[in-house]
């Protein structure tokens, strides 16, 4: 049991130091002898637990994953008033997601689907995941009566389409006030969506 904490430790500082040399240097620039020595380990020991960069990359998608899932979190861990369903949509057009991951390398690993196919898989997978958290919390709130919706996963699918393309587009936007003014107008577009849906 022990032998098991240290390794998975040991791939998490690992996973951890190839994110750390990404931010700074670019995902392409985040070698094996880099990531080592961020870790402050031998490159051997980063090829033991990853057999290749590649490894790596895969892995850092779950990194990304166990982050991003955190946006979903509220003060119950069910969504049980029509403010706790809100405050999880204003999460996801707030500044939270650049928090919890850096945005640069989450594009940098976007670009990469188109050169890497079993990275493309596992990146859907990641995305799969995120937008099925959100259509177990919109069951929950049909089922609290918050909601009433026949298709949850294609709501949630239309508000992470709203999400994603929000995103996309504000990454080019540097003037903060623009910016706080269009997320300001993606999030109510999303609020109004399930608005719509709150009325029986």
């Amino acid at each position: 049991m022990a032998k098991q904490s240290i390794r998975a430790q040991r791939k998490s500082s690992i996973i951890k130091a190839f994110y750390q040399v990404a931010k700074k240097e670019g995902l392409s620039n985040a070698s094996i002898a880099k990531v080592a020595r961020r870790a402050k380990v031998n490159p051997s020991l980063v090829m033991h637990y990853f057999k290749s960069r590649d490894e790596l990359l895969l892995a850092l998608n779950d990194f990304i994953l166990e982050r991003y899932l955190t946006i979903y979190q509220v003060k119950s861990s069910q969504v049980q008033t029509e403010e706790q369903l809100y405050e999880i949509i204003e999460n996801l057009f707030s500044r939270k997601w650049n928090r919890l991951f850096d945005d640069g390398v989450f594009y940098s690993c976007y670009a990469e689907i188109y050169r890497n196919d079993q990275f493309k898989k596992s990146f859907k997978v990641l995305h799969d995941q995120l937008h099925l958290r959100l259509m177990h919390v919109l069951d929950e709130a049909c089922a609290k009566g918050i909601l009433y919706h026949g298709n949850t996963k294609e709501l949630a699918d239309h508000i992470f389409a709203l999400v994603d393309g929000a995103y996309y587009y504000l990454g080019m936007v540097d003037d903060p006030q623009e910016r706080e003014k269009r997320i300001e107008s993606y999030q109510s577009l999303a609020l109004e969506m399930l608005r719509i849906h709150a009325m029986k």
